[in-house]
């Protein structure tokens, strides 16, 4: 039997391409539908992301959050996670023939909900500079100067370190460290969006978002959180892993 100890990872999913996100227009309240080409992409990531031998092992999962916006839903509903659990926007569990794969609990919650842009909501940034500068105003970066009439870093940093405190309290503390075969599922799926889940990344390292992270986030793209040392005060941001390893072990525990 495989003694390896369990490392529990957040995957972090930003929704699949919108029109606004192909024309860099900051959306956060607005309610847009993903395109053609961002549906199919969504399930290519899917395909290739999600299975017993792939990053994101359904069986793994002890949690999914995703936020109250309609394309973050529709990006969940096509990654095929095979979830037992119904999608909460949905009368029924409406998952079609798709396998059942992870018993995971879908909770809809706004702390993951994109940054509220306010005033700057449907503008791109260089219609944010270029207003600014009519009124006499000076350089913007949202990092450090957040949005008039919307959330301010100190905002965003205080909603998400209360996400982070409660899933590593729910989901992580109880199995970190320990052999994999004495521990149920323990990863968390977060879907979500561009700013909030860069935002929620440097937050899981502790760093301040408003020094700009300097990260980045593609309409559809998939991130990998975790810890170094089987600790759970040593928060990491995964650069790569290996696929296989749940897989080998999965068959050896059966012998």
């Amino acid at each position: 039997m495989s003694s390896s100890k369990v490392t529990p990872r957040v995957f972090i999913i930003r929704h699949g391409e919108t029109e606004w996100s192909l024309n860099g227009r900051h959306t956060g309240t607005t309610e847009l539908p993903l395109t053609a080409n961002g549906e199919k992409r969504i399930i290519a990531t899917g395909n290739a992301l999600v299975g017993n031998d792939r990053l994101i092992v359904p069986r793994n999962l002890a949690h999914i959050y995703v936020s109250p916006r309609h394309r973050a839903q529709r990006t969940l509903e096509l990654l095929g996670l095979g979830c037992r659990d119904k999608f909460p926007w949905h009368d029924d569990r409406k998952h079609g023939d798709e396998e059942v794969r992870t018993d995971a609990k879908i909770q809809v919650t706004s702390d993951i909900r994109e940054w509220d842009y306010g005033d700057y909501e449907g503008l791109t940034s260089p219609q944010i500079r270029q207003q600014r500068a009519e009124r006499g105003e000076g350089p913007w970066d949202i990092w450090s100067d957040g949005c008039p009439g919307g959330e301010s870093p100190e905002q965003i940093t205080e909603r998400l370190d209360g996400l982070i405190a409660d899933l590593r309290r729910k989901y992580h503390e109880a199995a970190i460290g320990r052999p994999r075969a004495e521990v149920g599922p323990s990863d968390v799926l977060i879907v979500a969006h561009g700013h909030i889940l860069r935002a929620f990344a440097a937050r899981w390292v502790n760093k301040n978002i408003a020094s700009n992270p300097s990260l980045i986030l593609e309409a559809g793209g998939v991130g990998t959180l975790s810890y170094e040392h089987h600790n759970i005060y040593e928060p990491a941001i995964l650069l790569g892993g290996a696929f296989m390893v749940d897989a080998i072990e999965h068959a050896e525990e059966k012998k």
